[in-house]
């Protein structure tokens, strides 16, 4: 680290502090040459990868784009936006743990929908039906079926009775 007022190379740490509930290090210096005392501090630099889309052309990981693709696949459904935070959180550090620099939209998609199979059965079909681009009904019924047997013991949160559920008068 280069003294900010000397620019010398030489300085030495003479306190460390974890700052920010430990996700940063609060560093105090000083410089060897001209004694002068200054701050730094350090993070951990996270970069996700860039993820290849199906034409091969490579693109940033980009978080609206993730985030507005759970709104749609979520709208009118009862989960709420921490839950859609934790589901991007959980994505994110699925794709910084495989290590890679680069990731296949592939890859991506299947983390989403594994997500949102264990939070809403019917926003998982909506994005498995687009993600899958299904043609026609019987693929709905067979994703539909597929989820039948492949359930973990895992429900969806509890939904309004359809009894309890009524549209609005007009009067």
């Amino acid at each position: 680290m280069h003294c900010p007022f000397c620019s010398d190379s030489e300085t030495k740490v003479i306190d460390s502090r974890l700052v920010s509930d430990g996700d940063q290090v609060r560093r105090r210096r000083e410089c060897q040459q001209c004694g002068e005392r200054f701050t730094t501090f350090e993070s951990a630099e996270l970069v996700l990868p860039r993820v290849i889309k199906s034409n091969g052309s490579r693109q940033p990981f980009d978080e609206d784009k993730l985030r507005n693709g759970l709104l749609r696949a979520l709208e009118k459904r009862p989960v709420s936006l921490e839950d859609i935070e934790t589901i991007i959180n959980h994505i994110k550090h699925s794709l910084r743990a495989t290590g890679e620099r680069e990731v296949q939209t592939r890859e991506v998609g299947e983390l989403v929908m594994k997500e949102l199979r264990e939070l809403d059965d019917v926003a998982y079909v909506r994005f498995a039906s687009v993600y899958r681009s299904f043609q026609d009904v019987n693929e709905f019924k067979r994703e539909i079926a597929k989820m039948g047997k492949g359930r973990s013991g895992k429900r969806n949160r509890p939904v309004k009775e359809a009894s309890k559920i009524r549209a609005p008068s007009r009067d």
